[in-house]
C-alpha cells in the first residue's frame, strides 16, 4: 500500500512540474492534476492540502538536483572565474529541463510564506556555492556580489524562458560576461 501511494505522489509531482512548465502557476489545478493522472479530485486532496504544498514539496525534491548539477558543471572549473562561468552556464544550460522550469515558474508564482520561505532558504544554498569563488577573486564582499551575480543569471532565466528575441546561447554569453566583468569591479 506504502509503495503504491508513494507511486502515486511521485506521478502527482510529475504531472505538476508539466503543467507549471506548460503553463505556469495558473496551470496548476487540482482538477488539471486529477484529469493528468487519472485520480478523483479527492484523491488529489488526499495527498496535497494545497497548490502551495505540491510546490512545497516539488522544490524540496527538484531544487537540491538543480544545485546538484551546478555544483558538479563548478567542481570540473579550475579557476575561480571558470567557477563563476559554470554557475552562470549550468543553470542557464537547465532552463529547458522540466524539473528547472518548475522551480523557475514557482519562483514567479504566489505561494504561502512557509513554501515562499523554503525557497529563499534553497536559492541561499545556491548562491553560498558562489561566494568562496568570489572572495578566491578578491571581492571585498562576495556575499553581496553572489546575490547581484544571482539577480543577473535569474533575469537571464526569465529572458530565456519568455523566448525573448535573442537566442538563448547569447542571452548565455551576455550573463557570462556580465558576471565575469561585473565582479571584478
Amino acid at each position: 500500500m506504502a509503495e503504491h501511494r508513494s507511486m502515486q505522489r511521485a506521478a502527482l509531482l510529475d504531472a505538476a512540474r508539466s503543467l507549471l512548465s506548460e503553463g505556469g502557476t495558473e496551470a496548476l489545478t487540482f482538477p488539471a492534476l486529477a484529469e493528468r493522472t487519472g485520480l478523483a479530485r479527492s484523491s488529489v486532496y488526499e495527498y496535497f492540502r494545497s497548490r502551495a504544498a505540491v510546490v512545497e514539496e516539488l522544490c524540496a525534491v527538484d531544487f537540491p538536483v538543480w544545485a546538484a548539477e551546478v555544483s558538479a558543471a563548478m567542481d570540473w572549473a579550475d579557476t575561480p572565474e571558470a567557477k563563476v562561468e559554470a554557475y552562470v552556464r549550468q543553470q542557464l544550460a537547465l532552463v529547458g529541463d522540466r524539473r528547472h522550469r518548475a522551480v523557475v515558474a514557482i519562483s514567479a508564482g504566489e505561494l504561502d510564506a512557509g513554501a515562499r520561505e523554503k525557497i529563499r532558504a534553497a536559492h541561499g544554498g545556491l548562491v553560498a556555492m558562489i561566494v568562496q569563488a568570489l572572495g578566491e577573486m578578491g571581492h571585498a564582499e562576495p556575499r553581496l556580489a553572489a546575490m547581484l551575480l544571482q539577480g543577473v543569471v535569474d533575469a537571464a532565466v526569465r529572458r530565456i524562458e519568455l523566448g525573448a528575441a535573442e537566442d538563448p546561447a547569447a542571452i548565455t554569453d551576455a550573463a557570462v560576461a556580465m558576471a565575469l566583468r561585473g565582479v571584478r569591479g
